[in-house]
């Protein structure tokens, strides 16, 4: 069990990746909440050491996205949410997403994983294949697939 000045850390450097990703998943504050608590959670419990700060970072995206897809797998969900409330609950994302938000939240799940994790959080495409436990040319198909998709819907010349 980890102590105290480690969970306080732990919440310093990873808090507002983690609200992030419930955010965009499960477009919904209280479930956004239910999902970081279990994550912190299971942070305090977890018993073993990382290798590095970057492994750390991987682990808490990862259990993220894992408990994400757990909470809508489990609970009867509707699949999409009104942008209006979007935007009422858009806080909890930065200023600089609000002109993309629209067309990366209509993206497939897999397209939008890989969006996040590339732009968002600065993870190469080879540490995403690890984090998502998929090839590493899988990840550069899946992100130009996201591209090709966002210029479409945007117009212009994104990423």
């Amino acid at each position: 069990m980890k102590n105290a000045e480690e969970i306080n850390s732990a919440l310093e450097a990873y808090a507002d990746m983690v609200r992030r990703i419930c955010f965009v998943h499960l477009k919904n504050r209280d479930d956004t909440e239910d999902v970081f608590q279990t994550v912190f959670l299971k942070y305090m419990l977890y018993e073993d050491s990382f290798e590095s700060s970057e492994h750390e970072k991987a682990w808490f995206a990862r259990v993220t996205i894992n408990a994400c897809k757990d909470m809508l797998r489990y609970f009867s969900r509707r699949k999409w949410v009104p942008l209006d409330v979007i935007a009422e609950e858009g806080e909890a994302l930065d200023d600089t997403m609000e002109g993309i938000l629209e067309v990366v939240l209509n993206l497939p799940e897999k397209y939008r994983n890989v969006i996040y994790l590339y732009y968002y959080e600065g993870y190469s495409a080879a540490e995403i294949a690890g984090i998502l436990g998929r090839k590493e040319n899988t990840i550069y198909t899946w992100l130009a697939r996201a591209k090709t998709l966002l210029r479409e819907k945007l117009g212009g010349d994104w990423a």
